[in-house]
């Protein structure tokens, strides 16, 4: 894993990811950013929105505001401080144009799995870079869909079990060694369902850079 990122050399940034998920740090660490994490603690189903792509995009600049004002932000403005970008992302599954978010019990669990076999589920994500410096705020959407061949029950109950699902937007794990044989085609990028698009999250820590510079 270098230091060299896309055109910069992170020697110049600093990173901050706003978020506690597991696969969100893989994610970020896979396109080879060094970073540092917080969580935004905010209650998240405070905050509603009719449409999936609203709700994330409001959900990202709350939880950007959210650790912003635990920061001593005058700090990262000072004029020979060092830039940092946060970076912060939000998730939901969208079924039959139903917005679905971490299923809250085992009940809604089985109906979120039940309903992907033989079907499929969209996913709708926006990620928002920072730039602590500026102030200014680079955000964007990605979306995939995901196939499913028949989830037998056995499985459905394991990974009830396992409590991983309840982690996750519309219980959706597509990279789980359980779930993955039941994939059938993904449409979109496999890091964009886990939360994270790679794509879209480096031409934003770029601009966020550019931005800077110019």
């Amino acid at each position: 894993m270098g230091e060299m990122v896309g055109s910069q050399s992170q020697s110049s940034f600093k990173i901050i990811l706003g978020s506690s998920s597991i696969a969100r740090k893989k994610i970020l660490a896979e396109m080879g950013y060094k970073f540092e994490v917080m969580t935004a603690d905010i209650d998240e189903k405070s905050i509603r929105r009719e449409s999936p792509e609203e709700l994330v995009t409001v959900l990202a600049e709350a939880k950007a505001d959210a650790i912003i004002s635990r920061l001593n932000i005058k700090d990262y403005k000072e004029k020979d401080a060092e830039t940092t970008l946060l970076i912060t992302s939000d998730i939901v599954a969208v079924y039959e144009g139903t917005i679905r978010e971490k299923p809250t019990s085992e009940e809604e669990a089985r109906q979120f799995l039940r309903s992907y076999s033989q079907g499929h589920v969209s996913t709708v994500g926006s990620v928002l870079v920072t730039n602590l410096k500026t102030g200014i705020k680079h955000g964007g959407i990605d979306k995939a869909e995901v196939y499913f061949h028949d989830i037998p029950d056995e499985i459905i109950q394991n990974l009830i079990d396992e409590r991983v699902v309840f982690n996750v937007a519309g219980g959706l794990l597509l990279e789980h060694p359980l779930i993955l044989p039941f994939v059938d085609t993904l449409i979109g990028a496999s890091d964009s369902v886990m939360g994270l698009p790679k794509a879209l999250t480096e031409k934003l820590i770029q601009e966020a850079l550019s931005y800077n510079a110019d």
